[in-house]
């Protein structure tokens, strides 16, 4: 089956790094837009960062200038790489991915990953 399988959470003292990758595995052309998510308790899932089938990104303004969003098609994963964290950064995080799955394909379909765990300690 294709999936998403993400990894690289943990937890991390304030002004630490963390680099999340997100795989796709089973049968793939390419991963055409992408993006990260992040789901704190109590709170509304929120769009982080977001990369464009074109290769475009944008960010979130709490995350503007400290998380970098990028793909590498060969492996097709997809990364966030978060610098500089602070503990409102806590959540879980999930990626989001239109995946191509072949060549020929007309559309893409969208997946979700598991979710990773970053937390964000004072």
């Amino acid at each position: 089956q294709v999936q998403l399988v993400e990894s690289g959470g943990g937890l991390v003292q304030a002004g630490g790094s963390l680099r999340l990758s997100c795989a796709a595995s089973g049968s793939i052309f390419k991963i055409n837009a992408m993006g990260w998510y992040r789901q704190a308790p109590g709170k509304q899932r929120e769009l982080v960062a977001g990369i464009t089938s074109g290769g475009s990104t944008n960010y979130a303004d709490s995350v503007k200038g400290r998380f970098t969003i990028s793909r590498d098609n060969a492996k097709n994963t997809g990364y966030l790489q978060m610098n500089s964290l602070k503990p409102e950064d806590t959540a879980v995080y999930y990626c989001n991915a239109d995946l191509l799955r072949t060549l020929y394909s007309l559309s893409t379909t969208t997946y979700w990953g598991q979710g990773t765990q970053v937390t964000v300690s004072s």
